[in-house]
């Protein structure tokens, strides 16, 4: 997995392995698959919101696919066409993810964690966004509640870490 990051810093490689091992739980192949995770300020994300969503507020993450993905969780890379895959790099770009790190904090804070737990909380959370996991629907909720958890367990992200 390609990830092409901004603003990141010393949290950089767990959160790579964390994304990484979320596509392997999700049977995808990770070495064909590239994104982008950007950490931003409550002001970059607020603008982001109000174009995009027509929300004028802060928000800690948002998700911007660039496939469209109808079996939630599955990508067939070898399904796209030849322009959904980034020449230079042979990978498919699955979209971007946006951060807010004053929320990240303030969520940190909240719930009793450290940053770096929220930061790949929100950021496996944008993926899941990206594979076309929502939490529109309280069933739908609930899976990707679900399917947050098991992840973050799985790869020894707690809640104290």
């Amino acid at each position: 997995m390609k990830i092409y990051f901004t603003n990141i810093g010393i949290h950089k490689f767990t959160i790579k392995r964390l994304l990484e091992g979320a596509l392997n739980r999700l049977g995808q192949p990770a070495k064909d698959i590239e994104m982008s995770l950007s950490i931003v300020s409550p002001k970059d994300i607020q603008a982001l919101n109000k174009q995009f969503r027509g929300i004028d507020a802060v928000t800690d993450v948002l998700s911007f696919p660039t496939i469209d993905n109808p079996e939630r969780g599955v990508l067939d890379v070898n399904a796209f066409t030849p322009d959904a895959i980034n020449g230079e790099t042979g990978k498919l770009n699955i979209g971007d993810v946006i951060i807010c790190i004053d929320r990240a904090k303030e969520q940190a804070a909240e719930y009793g964690h450290s940053l770096k737990r929220e930061l790949c909380f929100l950021s496996l959370h944008g993926l899941l966004h990206l594979m076309g996991y929502d939490h529109v629907e309280p069933r739908d909720e609930q899976q990707m509640n679900a399917l947050q958890e098991e992840i973050l367990q799985q790869m020894g992200i707690t809640r104290n870490k």
